[in-house]
């Protein structure tokens, strides 16, 4: 690249780290507290919950890798153009691929970071973080050995102990059970442990209170009774393995007894193409900020600001190519729909490129803007001129 060149991507990728840095922290705040209940409820420690958290930035930076782009490019060469940089360059003939080149390559490099991350790093940290979070609701000890507290385990059963000794001891065990919609039962143990295998709760010198639909109470005292946790551990314990989860050669080959996939096999064909566009969005969205901010510009042209315009542009085609990826999932025929979307998009960023074609404000509008400017210059409050004269 030439001198100019390696100026220009050095200022885009410098703006465009300081764009993606605190957007990227504040997505992946929000996305992690929504699995703090991990630390509050199943008693993991907070290095587990920083685990996690660092889990799910893989499938943050995809999404705000294009935005924080287009924000980078327009704001370097809006900035550009304040300090008629642009300008110089084009009144000493220098020609626009020296601006769009530099551009190009930054977008094109993240491109390729954004096909890598999505095709082989996402699936492999959605996959931990969803063995993780079922790992830790299957940990029935650690669920249920708030002291003090009830605890949802499950539809239709709460557990409260009143302490914990020693030794995995729980005492004051309370159990109240009504998944089968024939009868309520309700445990009260003095005293009782789970199992090291997790699969049964095993409670000594108590009583079940055993309540029908018609009111009828039935009581008995046992001295040791095992309260099965198997299929619900088991069931909890699984993690829900989906198309957005799978690697690219899966995606390419999915196994046809994968349970998945015979309940959705359109999600997966979704799923495939849709990790054969969404790569390309960082290219996509550097064209379109090359087309509302490579030009030079006199500081008097009334236009809209070109971060704002490359953004709305980038807002619409990210929300079309994300309702025909989804709809995909349903009907087959949204698939071309996914491909159109940023091919005519990109296709069009290209002819206003190489035409060097100028996106201005229609005359009309124009005239209107400038004529509320002059009138907003012009306009003074009450009383201005007598304080002038005086």
């Amino acid at each position: 690249m030439k001198l100019v060149e390696r100026y220009i991507f050095r200022r885009a990728a410098t703006m465009f780290l300081a764009t993606l840095l605190p957007l990227m922290g504040i997505v992946w705040t929000t996305q992690a507290l929504t699995n703090v209940n991990l630390v509050t409820d199943s008693g993991q420690s907070i290095f587990a919950f920083l685990k996690l958290a660092t889990l799910i930035l893989p499938s943050v930076v995809p999404i705000i890798l294009p935005f924080a782009l287009v924000i980078g490019v327009t704001q370097t060469l809006s900035a550009m153009n304040t300090d008629s940089e642009l300008t110089v360059l084009n009144a000493a003939g220098s020609s626009r691929m020296s601006i769009i080149r530099p551009v190009i390559y930054l977008a094109a490099g993240l491109s390729v970071l954004s096909f890598t991350i999505d095709n082989f790093v996402e699936p492999y940290s959605r996959v931990a973080v969803r063995r993780m979070i079922a790992t830790a609701h299957a940990d029935l000890l650690s669920a249920v050995v708030q002291e003090n507290a009830f605890r949802k385990i499950t539809d239709g059963l709460y557990v409260q102990v009143g302490a914990r000794r020693s030794g995995g001891v729980l005492q004051g065990i309370f159990v109240a059970d009504s998944r089968n919609p024939n009868f309520e039962l309700v445990y009260y143990a003095r005293e009782g442990a789970v199992d090291e295998e997790s699969s049964a709760l095993v409670m000594k010198d108590g009583e079940v209170h055993r309540k029908l639909p018609d009111g009828g109470v039935s009581v008995i005292k046992f001295d040791s009774y095992a309260f099965d946790l198997t299929d619900m551990t088991k069931a909890v314990g699984e993690a829900n393995i989906r198309a957005k989860d799978r690697d690219l050669f899966y995606l390419l080959n999915p196994d046809p007894n994968d349970p998945a996939y015979k309940r959705a096999p359109l999600a997966f064909t979704a799923e495939l193409h849709k990790r054969f566009t969404e790569w390309t969005y960082p290219l996509l969205f550097g064209l379109i900020a090359l087309v509302f901010s490579s030009d030079a510009r006199s500081h008097r042209e009334a236009r809209v600001h070109p971060m704002i315009s490359a953004l709305g542009a980038a807002l619409v085609i990210r929300w079309m190519t994300f309702y025909a990826a989804n709809s995909a999932e349903e009907s087959f025929w949204f698939i071309p729909l996914m491909y159109f979307v940023p091919l005519a998009a990109g296709a069009l960023a290209i002819h206003q490129l190489v035409s060097n074609h100028r996106l201005d404000i229609p005359m009309t509008w124009r005239e209107k803007l400038s004529e509320l400017m002059i009138r907003l210059r012009f306009m003074r409050p009450a009383g201005a001129d007598g304080e002038q004269a005086s």
